[in-house]
C-alpha cells in the first residue's frame, strides 16, 4: 500500500520540488494543496484554504501524512498551523512540519536541536518559534529546522545571489561576510521528507538540515560566482554596504509594494536588506548529527551543486 502524502504549499518552491521527489517514490502518492487552482498537472491536486480548518478536515481523513510547508508570510503560517491543527484531531495523520534556523534568532556558535528558541531577529522567526510551540502538543508530527535551501531556481539562495554576483553587487564582502553559510540543498531536504515519511521512529522528533563544515559566506558568493563565470569577483567595502542597506534597500521595497498594486508586472532587481547582511555577519553553525545519524542523510557536494545551479540561472529565462 501506498502512502498517501498531502503537500499544503505545494505551488512554493519547496512545495513544488517536494511533489516531484515523492512522486518518484514507488511507496508514495503525493497530492499537492494548493490555495487556488494551478498549472501543476503532472500530480494529483486539491484546491484548499489551509487556513480553513473545517475545510481543512474535509480532506485530512484520506491521508497518512501533512507536510506543512505553507508560505513565508508569519501571519499566513500561524493561522494555517492553528488550521492544520485543529483539522488533524480527528484523523490524526503524521504531519512533517517544516519550520527554520530562523528560531535559533541572534545564536551563535555550534548550535543543534537542544538550543533555546530566540526568534529574536523579526515577525519570521518569531512567527516560526510559534508555529513550533504550537506543534508541541501534537504528537505525530517530525519538525524539520533548515537552514538556507538553494539549489537550481531557489528564489532567496542562488537566484538571487546569482543576480547580486552578476551585477558585482555582491562579492568579497570583507569582515561583512565572515558569518557561516549554513546551506542545504533542496534535494536534501526533500530526502529528510521522505526519511521522516517512512520511520515511524521520527515522530515528535526535531531536525536541524545543513551541510557539514558549511562554508562562510564570502566562500560561498566567491564558490557561487566563479562557476557563474562572474569574475573577477568584486570587493565590497563597507560604504558600499550602506548604500545598499540605507539607500538601495528601501527604495527598492518600496517599488516591490507598489508593483504589487499595478495592473501589470515587471522586474525588480534583488536587494541587500539590513537583516540580510545581518545574517551575513552571524556565527552560527547548525549542527545536523541527529538528521545525519537518524534520518540518513548525506549532503550533496556544494562546488559540483553550485555548477549545475550556475548552469540553470544562466539559461535565458
Amino acid at each position: 500500500m501506498k502512502r498517501t502524502v498531502l503537500v499544503l504549499g505545494a505551488g512554493g518552491y519547496v512545495g513544488r520540488k517536494l511533489m516531484s521527489a515523492l512522486a518518484r517514490c514507488e511507496d508514495i502518492q503525493p497530492t499537492a494543496g494548493l490555495h487556488r487552482p494551478s498549472a501543476m498537472s503532472d500530480y494529483a491536486s486539491i484546491c484548499v484554504d489551509a487556513t480553513d480548518s473545517a475545510e481543512l478536515e474535509k480532506y485530512l481523513s484520506g491521508f497518512d501524512a501533512v507536510i506543512n510547508c505553507v508560505g513565508s508570510d508569519p501571519t499566513v503560517m500561524l493561522h494555517s498551523t492553528h488550521a492544520l491543527l485543529r483539522a488533524a484531531q480527528a484523523s490524526r495523520p503524521l504531519i512533517v512540519h517544516f519550520s527554520s534556523m530562523a528560531v535559533y534568532g541572534s545564536s551563535c556558535g555550534l548550535v543543534d536541536e537542544k538550543a533555546p528558541l530566540r526568534g529574536d531577529t523579526g515577525a519570521y522567526a518569531n512567527a516560526k518559534v510559534e508555529t513550533e510551540r504550537l506543534m508541541a502538543a501534537y504528537s505525530r508530527r517530525v519538525v524539520l529546522r533548515p537552514g538556507c535551501i538553494y539549489g537550481p531556481s531557489s528564489p532567496a539562495w542562488s537566484n538571487r545571489i546569482a543576480r547580486l554576483l552578476q551585477a558585482r553587487r555582491l562579492g568579497d564582502l570583507g569582515a561583512a561576510g565572515d558569518g557561516i553559510a549554513n546551506l542545504v540543498h533542496v534535494d536534501d531536504v526533500a530526502a529528510a521528507v521522505i526519511a521522516a515519511i517512512r520511520q515511524p521512529q521520527c515522530e515528535g522528533e526535531v531536525f536541524n538540515l545543513a551541510m557539514k563544515n558549511p562554508p562562510t559566506w564570502n566562500d560561498y558568493f566567491i564558490c557561487f560566482a566563479k562557476a557563474l563565470g562572474a569574475v573577477p569577483v568584486r570587493r565590497i567595502g563597507e560604504r558600499t554596504l550602506k548604500v545598499e542597506t540605507r539607500i538601495v534597500a528601501p527604495f527598492l521595497k518600496v517599488c516591490e509594494i507598489v508593483s504589487k498594486k499595478l495592473p501589470f508586472s515587471f522586474d525588480l532587481p534583488p536587494f541587500i536588506s539590513p537583516a540580510l547582511l545581518s545574517l551575513f555577519r552571524q556565527d552560527i553553525i547548525l549542527v545536523s548529527d541527529e538528521a545525519e545519524r537518524v534520518l540518513g542523510l548525506q549532503w550533496r557536494n556544494l562546488e559540483e551543486s553550485l555548477r549545475a545551479v550556475a548552469a540553470f540561472e544562466g539559461k535565458p529565462r
